[in-house]
């Protein structure tokens, strides 16, 4: 039983310690550029990699362009 309380007691300092260390940052936006804002309720990428936080990998054709346009519409694009 003391084994488990003392696992229990370091647990829950570890976590103390990891949430303070993680005050005051602001997390990074998933997709979004460092440059993009993403701001307001439901934020929106611009289309294109220029506005990727992650280059794609391969080429860019226009049906990336095309598809990523379209995001998050129900419906694909034409040039398929």
């Amino acid at each position: 039983m003391r084994m488990i309380l003392t696992l229990f007691a370091v647990g829950a300092a570890a976590y103390v310690f990891a949430q303070r260390q993680q005050t005051g940052r602001a997390a990074p936006r998933a997709a979004f550029a460092p440059d993009q804002s993403g701001h307001g309720a439901s934020p929106v990428r611009d289309a294109g990699p220029e506005a990727m936080r992650d280059t794609p990998p391969g080429t860019w054709t226009q049906v990336d362009e095309a598809s990523d346009q379209s995001f998050p519409a129900s419906d694909p694009p034409a040039t398929y």
